[in-house]
């Protein structure tokens, strides 16, 4: 077996097109849990898109789970506790533990409210990645250097 995996999610315009959850009773037009479809240990993403003026429908928080909501297209609100922040494209969004949260597609979003959550919980990352190794002093070639020659 391999040490990674490759799935397709589709282009953007694509995203609505997939039905999708966490649990069947709770899927919907617009969700794909990735995470469901590669064996990922420590982190979740979901791939998402509402239509102008559809939201979620309920607010949820989590006790050990973090949130990053990474807004590509369209316009949306996010509730956050007592807060609404609008969100577009760029904007990026972390949700800590124990923060109440829900999103919608604001009405007159220009299109599609497209967006990424990523999930991750467990150990603390650190600040920088200490556990990674380059590959130096001699690096091995690029592989589209070897393709393109």
């Amino acid at each position: 077996m391999s040490g990674y995996e490759v799935t397709e999610i589709g282009a953007m315009d694509q995203w609505r097109d997939h039905f999708g959850g966490f649990a069947p009773a709770r899927s919907r037009d617009g969700r794909r849990v990735v995470d469901h479809e590669l064996a990922m240990q420590y982190i979740g993403v979901t791939a998402n898109a509402l239509e102008p003026g559809e939201q979620a429908g309920y607010w949820h928080t989590h006790a050990k789970v973090e949130e990053l909501y990474i807004f590509l297209e369209g316009r949306g609100q996010m509730g956050l506790d007592d807060d609404l922040v609008d969100v577009g494209p760029g904007s990026a969004v972390r949700v800590g533990q124990g923060v109440w949260r829900t999103w919608r597609a604001h009405p007159e979003s220009p299109g599609q409210l497209r967006w990424l959550c990523i999930r991750a919980g467990g150990e603390q990352l650190t600040h920088v990645p200490d556990d990674a190794t380059r590959d130096e002093p001699e690096p091995r070639p690029m592989p589209w250097d070897e393709r393109e020659a």
